[in-house]
């Protein structure tokens, strides 16, 4: 496929997130992020000092994740979380969002809980919020898409890639449509190849989380 319009590299956040993820296989993404130019390598929480070390002298960021993959830590966890990872050297924080509360339509508890993590990263990292596109109707994804700029986000993620569905087209659409463009979008959640990253970019990410980001940067597919 020709690369037409864009360096698709700076768009990808290497993601590797897997509970079986070694430190062998940390610092070997962190190695062809560098070496990629990807956006940011994202991680657990565990693992923040070492993939800032290892990142250290180039623009690829270290992001974290927090109340991650099911967002329904209580929202003081998730600040203090946040906090240890800023300590440790995170750039960028990645946070699911409490989805049941939302479906509840419990939107007070929802705001807190991600303006508690927005106020304590304020000015030291930028907060992308995960609403888990797949466990909510549309309405539900604008309500969320409203709350999450609302409280604080600098993004707003289709998805943790732990769920029933990954990035679609269309929730990536929808997302930008509410959030403007003053705030990003990034697509996450079953991307593996050039083709499907530029189909979300094209409908409005700046960001695409993958674990497939070196066979993307190359044009390939991949099974993972």
């Amino acid at each position: 496929m020709e690369r037409d319009f864009l360096r698709i590299e700076q768009y990808i956040d290497h993601t590797i997130l897997r509970p079986d993820a070694t430190e062998e296989k940390i610092l070997e993404a962190c190695k062809d992020a560098k070496q990629h130019g990807f956006a940011a390598v994202c991680v657990n929480p565990c693992h923040t000092a070492l993939v800032r070390k290892a990142l250290q002298g180039s623009e690829v960021k270290t992001c974290v994740v927090v109340g991650f993959p099911l967002g329904a830590n209580t929202e003081e966890t998730k600040a203090f979380e946040a906090k240890l990872a800023i300590g440790d050297g995170a750039q960028e924080i990645d946070m699911a969002m409490n989805v049941g509360a939302l479906k509840a339509k419990q939107y007070d508890i929802v705001e807190k809980d991600i303006a508690s993590v927005a106020k304590v990263i304020k000015g030291k990292a930028c907060l992308k919020v995960i609403i888990e596109c797949c466990l909510l109707t549309d309405e539900e994804k604008v309500r969320a898409c409203e709350i999450a700029v609302k409280a604080g986000a600098d993004f707003v993620k289709t998805s943790t890639g732990f769920g029933a569905g990954g990035a679609t087209v269309s929730d990536v659409q929808l997302i930008r449509k509410t959030v403007g463009s003053k705030v990003g979008v990034k697509a996450s959640g079953g991307i593996r190849d050039y083709a499907t990253a530029i189909q979300m970019i094209r409908a409005g990410a700046n960001r695409i989380g993958t674990s497939s980001g070196v066979s993307i940067a190359e044009g390939t597919s991949s099974l993972e």
